[in-house]
């Protein structure tokens, strides 16, 4: 069954076809999901939730080592191929700076904001590059999920640590503590402005995969209201985001985030430079027709910069 997704980070494990018959056999309750199409092709129906849940438990065990691997009904299911390449594009950010070299290891701490009760960028980014995590998160059912993950994980032990967010109001503050350092930070943030406009992507969704319009969907790849949609859609939260990632300047490396809608990129840009920035990239990505990106910024200069990597990476 084809990938759908041919334009991949190099780097990426998900290239080509998807392998079903080798990821039933990591993980078996893949395989009620699979059928043969009238190509007489095995695939999976991309429609039904439990169908790419199974997808997501099989790939996670196959090609991570990630044994345990559950969220509650109704909790945001990632497409791992995109969220890998977002980890592996962030690889080669850090690269950039140390002669093409990625830094690898625990000693490379990062942050994600809203990690959700599926961890994923966690998980990939541990089994990648063994990287250290912290991942944010102001929902107690999604913690508790986590937490789960991480439990029922013995590889990732000592690599991945979950911290409540108490102030919904808040990106960086209560989670980044004084004298704390992150290379990194990564964020997938809400971009739908409302219930309604997130509703009517999953419609699209649905449509784009069945060829059938429907009134109200399930959301395939699920999610709670604060994964989706916010208040100003991603634009007003990336603002947001940008403003209160200057308090912490001389903490952090490269701050990150996925930006969904490239009309944003222009005011995000502006936003950046305001904030006093020293340097911001886009950097893009493409997942088979689909195009994403995400935006980078810093405020170390040069002189910082190398004063970081000898502190931090050497």
């Amino acid at each position: 069954m084809k990938n759908q997704s041919s334009n991949l980070h190099p780097r990426n494990l998900h290239q080509g076809r998807y392998d079903l018959e080798a990821l039933a056999g990591s993980s078996p309750g893949l395989k009620e999901f699979i059928f043969t199409n009238p190509h007489g092709n095995l695939t999976l129906d991309f429609a039904n939730p439990k169908a790419v849940k199974a997808l997501n438990q099989a790939l996670l065990k196959h090609f991570y080592q990630v044994e345990f691997w559950e969220i509650p009904d109704g909790f945001l299911c990632p497409p791992i191929p995109g969220r890998a390449d977002y980890v592996h594009y962030s690889a080669d950010l850090l690269a950039d700076g140390n002669s093409g070299k990625i830094p690898i290891g625990p000693k490379i701490s990062v942050l994600d904001i809203g990690t959700g009760a599926n961890l994923i960028y966690p998980l990939l980014g541990v089994a990648s590059y063994n990287w250290s995590f912290v991942g944010s998160e102001f929902n107690p059912e999604a913690i508790k999920s986590a937490q789960k993950i991480i439990a029922s994980n013995p590889n990732v032990h000592g690599k991945i640590e979950v911290r409540n967010q108490s102030d919904d109001s808040k990106i960086f503050s209560n989670i980044i503590q004084p004298d704390e350092f992150f290379d990194l930070t990564i964020c997938n943030p809400p971009f739908h402005e409302s219930a309604q406009a997130a509703q009517e992507g999953s419609k699209r969704k649905i449509k784009n995969l069945t060829g059938k319009s429907v009134k109200s969907a399930p959301l395939n790849f699920g999610g709670q209201a604060d994964e989706l949609w916010t208040a100003g859609g991603e634009k007003e939260f990336i603002g947001k985001m940008i403003l209160e990632s200057a308090q912490f300047k001389n903490q952090v490396y490269w701050f990150t985030t996925l930006v969904s809608k490239s009309e944003n990129l222009k005011s995000i840009h502006f936003q950046l430079e305001r904030a006093g920035a020293f340097s911001q990239k886009t950097i893009n990505m493409a997942q088979g027709n689909k195009q994403s990106r995400f935006v980078a910024w810093t405020f170390l200069n040069e002189k910082q910069q190398d004063a970081w990597k000898k502190f931090r990476w050497y």
